[in-house]
């Protein structure tokens, strides 16, 4: 290239690189003048094709305006497609925000201004940039300067599957309009519009408004998330820019300003902005259940944008967490649990459960496919953000038909008085929508509330660690539960917790059971004691009774009761499947997580369970094939690739078996740690590797310390066929109560 173009232009430096193109500082040897020269990628211009490329990108030269980057200069050297514009002396506005961070509201309005003067320009002679961003806007001599313009449409229009086999995309997920990043086939100047408004956004903010650990993640938080709360982050920005942004922003384009200047008017205080579609940001308190659960009843059943009734159906989606603070993310995750509970209890109401809602976190999908996987017809999902002490939550009902906002709303909560006002919320909501909520409804709501609601923060804390399954996580959530406690004793789901936390720390092998079931009982009983009515502390002494009492009847009765105040609560209908099989049914025990998985279908835990199930029932390819499917849903589950293991052995398919357990020293638990190894070995005709892992064992057995259940001998002695030592040591597991 640098020799096709020796007689025109002399390259000097590389200036910066990018997915597209390198640019470099040339100097324009006829008119004497450093020009900034961008040559596309080898592979971007060997796919594009240089003939249509440089068609298209001859309506750039036909822009002439103060705010436009004029195109002096394009073609093809050696090969590589490049185009030529004037270098400009001063910074991108990337480079100023990376510097200074956040940027004062008159400059940031000043430079939206000129950028929307140039898009305006642009769009009334038929160009769409369609790569807005900080990159290409340059800041020079006090003016904003717009570049690119015309070569993300003339990538777009001679884009083919080469391009798309090369990895490129046309466009910047951070700032891409939905319909954009959906390949919608019309894109007009609102995508335009819509990218200023994130470059908007995150002059005053210092970030743009989504971002995501991929570009998938990103475009999927462009069509579904709230857009953040800017004056959450700046309470000086006057409530009239951050509304010009919303609306900016909004997801549907007929939703935006009509024309970039109409949104330079709103930035420049010259426009009354339309109220975009959530209420008035105000002192609003975060309502952990019921004011969204009315909020969402209201227009499921008021059917107040549909012409046709929506179905009866709702998930809630993780909540996405805008603090880095892992505390932070536990009360993201439980308000959405909070909320998916809540709206359990209105009758006639389906709820998809948190499990599978959860398989979508951070997933590049839409709404449409998210309600077809779960079979529901609204989604809710939303925000958090703690500032200054306060949390601000914001909230979004979805059509997952359609994939459109039907509502949002924006909370915000002091800790000290958050339940105090939420029945003030709750009232003014059933006013307003002319809803009625059963008073049993209220009731039971209510009861689950603690005195204070530090307790409850430190709850939802306990639960998220909880349900991390793994020792450190059940540590943590111990002391999250005890410590709810501590603030509030007569807080009765702490005490579930508590006792849940205490009960798998023994059946995952981690402590004695003898030790540490008998506190989980203490706790399970009070937590009944203090309200008898909840589904969670009827469950924790149904799977007492089954895995620590033996009691088979009470098991039974215990989780009918769960199930009887809660029919979807799916734990309880788990480990009732657990007691089928203790009690002597397998076929029963496969009913019992079959109905589990269809509510909760996209849950790990209960789609690996069912194929246990289908495992002890003797039915071994179903099982295989059932490991299979759990394993298309996240193919880094280590308890799955144990079961399967487990059932290749039986099948005697060893090979398969060791390919499950290669790299997986320690799956899952304690129970599983060298134990299915060893069995594996000793089954496969591999006995010296069985006896290192039994010795491994018994070594640890006798050191004491961490507790490790006799059974796992047991079952490497199974193995092996030494039926006498096998027996010795389920003795000493039944002793233990392992």
């Amino acid at each position: 290239m640098t020799a096709t173009l020796a007689a025109r232009y002399r390259l000097e430096r590389e200036l910066g690189r990018g997915g597209m193109a390198t640019v470099y500082l040339a100097h324009d040897l006829k008119h004497d003048r450093p020009v900034a020269l961008k040559a596309l990628r080898e592979e971007v211009a060997a796919s594009l094709g240089a003939e249509r490329f440089l068609r298209e990108i001859l309506i750039a030269a036909g822009l002439q305006h103060p705010n436009i980057l004029p195109l002096h200069d394009s073609g093809t050297a050696g090969g590589t497609l490049y185009y030529v514009m004037p270098y400009v002396e001063g910074e991108s506005l990337r480079q100023r925000i990376a510097r200074e961070g956040p940027l004062p509201t008159a400059d940031a309005v000043s430079i939206a201004s000129e950028v929307a003067d140039a898009l305006s320009y642009a769009h009334s002679r038929g160009v769409v940039h369609r790569d807005i961003k900080p990159e290409n806007i340059l800041l020079s001599g006090g003016h904003a300067l717009v570049a690119d313009f015309g070569i993300a449409r003339a990538l777009t229009a001679a884009t083919d599957a080469a391009v798309t086999a090369a990895g490129v995309a046309v466009g910047t997920p951070a700032y891409m309009s939905p319909e954009q990043a959906t390949a919608a086939p019309l894109v007009d100047g609102r995508s335009d519009l819509y990218s200023l408004g994130c470059v908007v956004f995150e002059m005053l903010a210092g970030a743009p408004p989504f971002d995501g650990p991929s570009a998938q993640a990103i475009l999927a938080r462009h069509t579904m998330d709230a857009v953040p709360s800017l004056r959450g982050l700046r309470r000086d920005l006057p409530p009239g820019l951050e509304a010009a942004v919303v609306r900016a922003l909004a997801k549907v384009p007929a939703d935006r300003y009509a024309t970039t200047a109409a949104f330079r008017d709103a930035l420049q205080g010259r426009a009354t902005p339309r109220p975009a579609r959530r209420a008035r940001p105000g002192r609003r308190l975060l309502l952990a259940g019921a004011a969204l659960v009315l909020a969402v009843l209201g227009y499921v059943g008021g059917r107040r944008f549909w012409s046709s009734p929506l179905p009866p159906s709702v998930a809630v989606l993780p909540f996405r967490n805008l603090n880095a603070d892992a505390d932070d993310a536990a009360f993201s995750d439980g308000m959405a649990e909070e909320l998916t509970t809540a709206l359990g209890r209105v009758p006639g109401l389906r709820v998809a459960a948190p499990t599978s809602a959860a398989a979508f976190r951070d997933k590049a999908v839409t709404p449409q496919e998210i309600g077809r996987a779960l079979g529901v017809g609204t989604l809710v999902q939303g925000t958090v953000r703690r500032a200054e002490g306060r949390w601000r939550v914001v909230a979004h009902l979805i059509n997952a038909r359609t994939g459109y906002d039907i509502w949002s709303d924006e909370y915000e909560r002091a800790a000290k008085d958050v339940f105090a006002v939420q029945d003030q919320i709750t009232q003014a909501i059933v006013g307003a929508l002319r809803i009625r909520l059963a008073a049993p409804m209220v009731a039971s709501l209510a009861s689950r509330r603690p005195a204070n609601p530090e307790a409850h923060d430190l709850y939802l804390q306990g639960r998220y660690f909880y349900e991390k399954r793994t020792g450190g996580g059940l540590r943590k959530a111990e002391t999250y539960f005890q410590q709810a406690i501590e603030k509030d004793s007569t807080y009765a789901l702490a005490y579930t917790g508590l006792a849940d936390t205490y009960s798998f720390e023994a059946a995952f092998g981690f402590e004695a059971p003898n030790t540490i079931f008998p506190r989980a009982i203490a706790a399970a009983r009070r937590a009944l004691a203090l309200n008898d009515n909840l589904p969670e502390a009827h469950t924790s002494l149904g799977f007492i009774a089954l895995f620590y009492n033996w009691d088979w009847p009470t098991a039974d009765r215990e989780f009918r009761r769960a199930l009887a105040l809660d029919s979807v609560y799916t734990p309880a209908i788990l480990f009732h499947g657990w007691y089928q099989l203790a009690a002597g049914d397998p076929d029963a025990a496969v009913r019992d997580v079959r109905r589990a998985r269809a509510l909760d279908p996209l849950s790990l835990i209960i789609n690996t369970r069912l194929a246990t199930m289908l495992y002890l029932a003797g039915r071994d390819q179903d099982a295989v094939d059932q490991l299979h499917q759990a394993l298309e849903l996240d193919s880094s589950y280590d308890l799955a690739h144990a079961e399967l293991a487990r059932v290749d052995v039986e099948m005697g398919r060893c090979a398969d078996a060791f390919a499950q357990l290669r790299d997986r020293p320690a799956i899952a638990a304690p129970e599983y740690e060298g134990a299915l190894y060893g069995y594996a070995a000793a089954r496969c005709g591999r006995p010296a590797e069985a006896h290192q892992a039994l010795d491994s064992i018994l070594t640890r057995i006798r050191r004491g310390g961490a507790y490790t259940s006799p059974a796992i001998a047991a079952y490497i002695y199974s193995g092996l066929g030494d039926r006498d030592d096998a027996i010795a040591w389920l003795d000493r597991a039944v002793r233990d109560r392992s």
